[in-house]
């Protein structure tokens, strides 16, 4: 009985998290998803030397990524990410993007919306990420940087784009 009673519990702890998962799919993918994709399908043998050897200006990233057949936005998006932390083993654990970092650290204090609906400048951000507020939030200088350029190019989500359930509230500070 206690293994049918916890076997449930995990089964609806796990579908509650499905659940809390598609609601954010609104949020774009951030780099290392992309990455991800790319891995696990046909990366191109030279984009993942480039990966794991060189540190590279976005605009060189971008270039290099225009092969792929990623879109535009995930292209912007992932050549950022490689900007920050190239060179990287592009087939080993990758560090967090800033679709991760804003879900994981801006909702500790408001709702995501509040974010992800702002479309505001690198510097904005960052004066936003240095704020006394926010300095003490437990990121890297590089984390400060990649979420700020990844709110720039894809935050700005118009108001009825995000779910309902995530339109009320707002900073809880």
């Amino acid at each position: 009985m206690r293994r049918f009673a916890l076997t449930s519990a995990c089964i609806i702890l796990g579908s509650l998290a499905l659940a809390q998962d598609e609601l954010f799919d609104f949020i774009p993918d951030g780099g290392r998803t992309i990455l991800e994709r790319l891995r696990a399908g046909d990366m191109p043998v030279a984009l993942s030397e480039a990966i794991a050897s060189q540190e590279a200006p976005v605009e060189d990233w971008q270039t290099q990524l225009a092969e792929t057949g990623l879109d535009a936005w995930d292209v912007a998006t992932l050549a950022q990410y490689l900007a920050s932390y190239a060179p990287l083993d592009p087939a080993g654990e990758l560090p967090r993007d800033g679709r991760d970092l804003a879900l994981a650290l801006c909702q500790s204090c408001h709702i995501i919306t509040v974010t992800v609906t702002q479309d505001r400048s690198r510097e904005a951000w960052l004066g936003t990420l240095n704020s006394p507020s926010h300095v003490e939030i437990k990121m890297t200088e590089t984390e400060r940087g990649q979420l700020a350029d990844y709110l720039v190019l894809n935050a700005g989500i118009p108001i009825d784009q995000i779910p309902r359930e995530l339109r009320a509230g707002g900073a809880s500070y």
